[in-house]
């Protein structure tokens, strides 16, 4: 079920907020990124995807919409995951780019240009935040979730995505042909989903930017650093078989890049 605000005639940037249980942090990321939108030339979409959440983010967002022009609010029942919740917002957005945006606001809205800069100048089809590049690091992040964040990165980099500094950062832009492409084949419901987009992205011959982002911790973040690795390195090898073996096929109106 989905409810929305007046829709845009046209759309240049759809902005997808997975959000799970998020009653508490979701108001200040959409207030940040309407100032963003306020100031910005481009006609902006603002969606939420409420992932089968048990608290108010839902009625939460809802009155919000009242406030914030472009506000969408879909809801995906029940719970599945981040993976599945990014993609059914990527696959319902109408932007021209569509870019993926953590629910816990960990980056500026300032930065939000900075990410569709290499989009916009045609550098990149896919623009990827990276908290480890360009002297940006999450110097604020705990030791324990960087020491997580960096070995999960280590296995992924020598199995599915190699070169990429930062595959699990919460902010990603894609032109909106690409994100048809791509999440249009994507399987993983869980953590690991951005692995599988950027490894299909690989193999698909995409062009990628990492971009370095200031980004700044939020010390309630669900990561478990056990639990979650265990669950990202299982995707992991699920995706490094489903390619091996093919499974991901194309959606009929995707367009090849440069096609």
């Amino acid at each position: 079920m989905s409810t929305a605000s007046a829709p845009l005639s046209f759309v240049d940037l759809s902005i997808i907020i997975p959000a799970y249980n998020e009653e508490h942090r979701i108001v200040p990321t959409l207030q940040a990124i309407q100032r963003f939108a306020a100031q910005s030339p481009l006609r902006i979409e603002i969606l939420v995807v409420d992932d089968g959440s048990k608290d108010r983010t839902a009625e939460v967002v809802e009155a919000e919409q009242a406030r914030i022009p472009g506000l969408r609010l879909v809801r995906q029942l029940p719970n599945r995951g981040k993976g599945a919740a990014v993609r059914l917002g990527m696959l319902s957005a109408r932007g021209q780019l569509r870019m993926m945006h953590d629910a816990d606001g960990s980056m500026p809205p300032e930065e939000i240009a900075t990410l569709l800069g290499a989009v916009t100048s045609n550098r990149a089809e896919i623009s990827i935040g990276s908290r480890y590049v360009d002297g940006k690091a999450a110097t604020s992040q705990p030791l324990y979730r960087r020491l997580w964040s960096r070995l999960c990165n280590q296995v992924i980099q020598k199995t599915l995505v190699p070169g990429i500094i930062d595959t699990q950062c919460g902010f990603k832009v894609f032109t909106a042909e690409a994100a048809r492409d791509l999440f249009g084949s994507g399987r993983i419901d869980g953590w690991a989903f951005d692995l599988e987009i950027l490894a299909l992205a690989r193999r698909r011959g995409y062009s990628i930017a990492e971009i370095g982002i200031t980004w700044v911790d939020d010390p309630r973040s669900r990561v478990n650093p056990l639990s979650d690795m265990w669950k990202v390195m299982s995707e992991a090898w699920t995706i490094r078989r489903n390619l091996r073996s093919g499974v991901y096929v194309r959606p009929a109106r995707a367009i090849a890049p440069g096609g």
